[in-house]
């Protein structure tokens, strides 16, 4: 019987000793998303240049964060408001999904409104920029 408390005793004083490893920390990162935006021209060409906070950089990474994406292109009409141009949220949300796990830390996404609507098939196979390359300035 010694025996047997013993070897209980000694069982729950190492499972007390042992460390607990957390779960992964899912948790998406809160508000706010933009550090800033400024428009940008070229020639007759302009472009928003939306500098994203790390909030932004690591909740863009992860699935299922439609709802902060919509947060952040609200923040993004609040210091821009005439951001609110057909084609503008739509090559946003392509720079939320897609852009910091193929470009990571790309200093700022940048949206056009020259740029053409196109499918979402087209705004990802042109990399967030459909009717022509990246902006040249």
């Amino acid at each position: 019987m010694r025996r047997v408390l013993a070897a209980t005793a000694a069982a729950m004083i190492a499972a007390l000793a042992t460390p607990v490893v957390a779960a992964a920390d899912t948790t998406v990162p809160g508000p706010p998303y933009v550090a800033h935006a400024e428009w940008a021209k070229w020639g007759d060409l302009s472009s928003l240049r939306v500098y994203p906070t790390d909030s932004a950089r690591a909740a863009s990474t992860q699935p299922g964060t439609t709802a902060q994406a919509d947060q952040m292109w609200a923040e993004v009409l609040t210091v821009s408001p005439d951001a609110d141009i057909a084609g503008m949220r739509e090559q946003f949300m392509c720079h939320w999904h897609y852009a910091e796990l193929a470009y990571p830390g790309k200093e700022s996404w940048n949206l056009e409104p020259w740029r053409p609507e196109v499918s979402w098939d087209e705004m990802l196979a042109s990399h967030c920029n459909p009717g022509g390359t990246e902006e040249p300035f």
